[in-house]
């Protein structure tokens, strides 16, 4: 169980933290003791507290459902899940799921004893969600978080609960009853790009970089100065940025195929560079300096803190509308223009690689350079783009 000191206003008074899980909505807790004493008496007093609430945190999850059996709900099934591997979820998909369960879930299939449930009554529970109006990809994970927590039931009841969402299909969307991500066309990337570079140069590097790279917004947010070989016209993308507690977190990639090279045509490297000049400028005028492991789109000065990708997607609204584009465009939208331009121009394969997906049966991490093919394809974007 992690915990920490650390003094506060005299040298005789510490302050102890101990860790103590998420809440329902995902925010990480702590809770916190203040003592009086040595140095050395707090970090005894610190064991002490971190052995009360690792007892307290046992106590807690024991209260989710132990005799898993006839009586055992969904919710049940999620409430175990919660006290038992919750934690390893990215804060993102603890978000999205919990608002799920609260939305979808909860009071309704939620209730339903696990036992009592067949494939039939599952798969009308999903027409039901459809009827609502909900997406196919709402649907689908509302099906992918049940079927998780029921297969933890069957495992935790030794096989004496049923899953019942295994066996299940969802509904078929029709064409017209599917919400479609499209790729933009070339003149309205351009027009696109073209009121970024006249607002702001941060702006204007981030959309151009989406744009030529296919990067995912998070990809882009986590790019640090070290990332860019201006001599090779190359960028490395080996970070993320995700949304955790309101703030802005580096993670680690969820696939080795997100780690990779990504050849830059000559344009997107000098629209880089003036970011660059600008960023020290900015760092200078604050007594800051620019570190090579900087964030690229930071807004504060010396870089250190990463942006936040939900204040460069609310850039891209205000982007929109000053080119009068279609409210179906926003930052995602860039990486379906990158893939969509270059069928014509490499294989499906080194595309894949390209824009980081996990399903490639090829080398996807270089170390000793850039493909010939990713190069031709940064060159193709480069001249499209202008």
């Amino acid at each position: 169980m992690p915990g920490s000191i650390r003094m506060v206003r005299d040298k005789d008074t510490w302050e102890l933290r101990v860790y103590v899980g998420r809440d329902e909505s995902g925010r990480v807790r702590h809770r916190h003791a203040t003592f009086h004493g040595s140095k050395r008496e707090a970090e005894r007093a610190l064991a002490r507290l971190v052995a009360e609430v690792d007892a307290t945190r046992t106590s807690t999850a024991a209260s989710a459902p132990r005799a898993w059996g006839g009586q055992t709900t969904i919710n049940d099934a999620i409430t175990g899940w919660q006290a038992n591997g919750w934690d390893d979820l990215s804060p993102s998909t603890t978000r999205r799921y919990q608002s799920i369960w609260a939305t979808h879930i909860k009071g309704s299939i939620g209730r339903r004893r696990i036992a009592t449930l067949s494939p039939y009554d599952v798969e009308q529970y999903f027409r039901e969600l459809k009827t609502k109006g909900l997406s196919e990809a709402s649907v689908r994970q509302a099906r992918a978080m049940l079927h998780r927590a029921c297969r933890l039931a069957k495992k935790w009841s030794g096989g004496v609960l049923p899953n019942p969402v295994a066996d299940t299909e969802l509904p078929a969307w029709r064409l017209d009853e599917k919400v479609e991500i499209r790729a933009p066309e070339l003149c309205e990337v351009q027009a696109l790009l073209g009121a970024a570079e006249d607002e702001d140069v941060r702006l204007g590097a981030f959309m151009r970089l989406l744009a030529a790279t296919g990067m995912r917004r998070g990809e882009a947010c986590a790019l640090r100065w070290s990332d860019v070989d201006a001599d090779n016209g190359v960028v490395t993308v080996d970070e993320s940025i995700v949304s955790a507690q309101g703030r802005a977190a580096v993670k680690a990639p969820k696939t080795r195929a997100s780690i990779r090279k990504l050849a830059c045509d000559p344009r997107t490297m000098q629209i880089l560079d003036q970011l660059r000049g600008e960023q020290e400028s900015l760092a200078e005028a604050a007594d800051e300096s620019l570190a090579p492991g900087a964030f690229v789109f930071s807004f504060e000065p010396g870089g250190q803190v990463p942006p936040h990708p939900d204040s460069l997607s609310h850039g891209l609204t205000r982007l929109r509308k000053k080119a009068g584009l279609p409210v179906d465009i926003h930052l995602h939208s860039l990486r379906h223009f990158h893939a969509t331009a270059l069928d014509p121009v490499i294989s499906e394969a080194q595309k894949q690689a390209r824009l980081g997906w996990s399903t490639v049966q090829m080398a996807r991490h270089y170390t000793d350079g850039v493909a010939a093919e990713d190069r031709r394809a940064a060159e193709h974007i480069g001249v499209l783009l202008g």
